[in-house]
């Protein structure tokens, strides 16, 4: 069932799996110096990323917007290094870290542009953002939509399809982005871009209902991040560099 939050903040990842598990192998490649960075994990839910990277790290730190979530997410971590804020105003000096990893959060902040900045502002030069976002060209919203006044949580498809004045009368709580529009969020920021690509899914629960052919069906996704077919991922994979 979702949570209160759902419609406004997403759904944090809950439990570790092979999808969460191939997402910090990418964060991992994108940050090759990871054994002796500082990292934020800006937007961190329950802290599930924050543990796993606090294993990797010298230190990882968390922050979220919902403090219910950040009081969960020190009841889980050993140390928790987990504090409440919200990503357009980080509380944090400039350059205090070596990694930032935003996880399909700045389509739910109320100021992506600003959110986008302070990561920047926060990463010491040299330091990497890794950021995932939803890709508008995947064919399912799977962050529900408004439907007759009501949140209707769950896949809906094509709704990324509608043209915008209508796109965002029935999802006005989440953005999906084009390659263009997430770009242009860097502009004028002192970053280069490292790397964009666009990732489909883990499809865990796909696997576990289907067995077999829903592994087949995850092994055929994802091996299509390598041809034109990646055009259609679920997300994009934006690691940016501060200059």
């Amino acid at each position: 069932m979702p949570s209160e939050l759902a419609a406004e903040r997403g759904e944090p990842s809950y439990v570790w799996r092979s999808g969460q598990e191939r997402r910090l192998r990418m964060i991992r490649e994108a940050a090759p110096f990871l054994a002796e960075a500082t990292v934020l994990d800006d937007g961190c839910g329950i802290g599930t990323y924050v543990q796993k990277l606090a294993e990797l790290a010298v230190a990882a730190y968390g922050l979220d917007f919902e403090r219910e979530r950040v009081a969960e997410a020190a009841r889980r971590l050993a140390r928790p290094l987990v504090v409440c804020g919200a990503g357009e105003h980080l509380p944090f000096r400039a350059g205090s870290f070596d990694l930032v990893l935003s996880n399909e959060v700045i389509e739910h902040v109320a100021d992506d542009r600003a959110a986008v900045a302070e990561m920047a502002r926060v990463l010491r030069p040299g330091g990497r953002a890794v950021i995932f976002c939803p890709n508008r060209w995947y064919p399912v919203e799977q962050h529900g939509v408004y439907w007759r006044g009501r949140y209707r949580f769950g896949n809906i498809p094509l709704v990324n399809y509608l043209p915008d004045p209508l796109r965002n009368r029935l999802a006005p709580h989440v953005r999906a982005y084009t390659k263009r529009g997430l770009l242009s969020l860097l502009s004028g920021l002192p970053v280069r871009v490292i790397r964009h690509s666009r990732i489909f899914g883990g499809y865990d629960n796909l696997a576990v209902r289907l067995g077999g052919p829903g592994r087949v069906l995850r092994r055929a996704l994802q091996g299509a991040e390598h041809t034109p077919l990646a055009a259609l991922g679920l997300s994009h994979l934006l690691v940016f560099e501060r200059t």
